[in-house]
């Protein structure tokens, strides 16, 4: 929670739980369940589900859920791993639906 003090960031919808800082946005131009999503290097205070292959408009990959660690809201996904070489750049980050966090100041 110390990283956040001061600082703008991005909490979970429902409890307010502190999630990512803006510094780690990679892209706004991703699209996640429920709408429009950005790409993270770095979250905090979530817990991931079981991986999975899952379809995704760029390609098969395998993926978890991501969940909020105080609500357990659904907050979007980790990629996990990239089938395709070109993708590979993916692997290790985060998507975060717009709709799940709000920005604090």
């Amino acid at each position: 929670m110390a990283e956040f003090i001061g600082r703008p960031f991005f909490s979970c919808r429902s409890c307010r739980n502190p999630v990512a800082l803006p510094d780690d946005v990679l892209s706004k131009k991703f699209y996640a369940k429920w709408g429009p999503a950005y790409m993270f290097t770095n979250v905090t205070n979530v817990v991931t589900g079981r991986t999975q292959d899952r379809k995704l408009i760029t390609g098969v990959f395998a993926v978890a859920d991501i969940y909020c660690s105080n609500c357990h809201e659904e907050m979007g996904w980790k990629y996990v791993r990239a089938h395709d070489p070109k993708q590979k750049h993916k692997e290790g980050r985060f998507i975060v639906d717009l709709s799940k966090i709000v920005k604090e100041y």
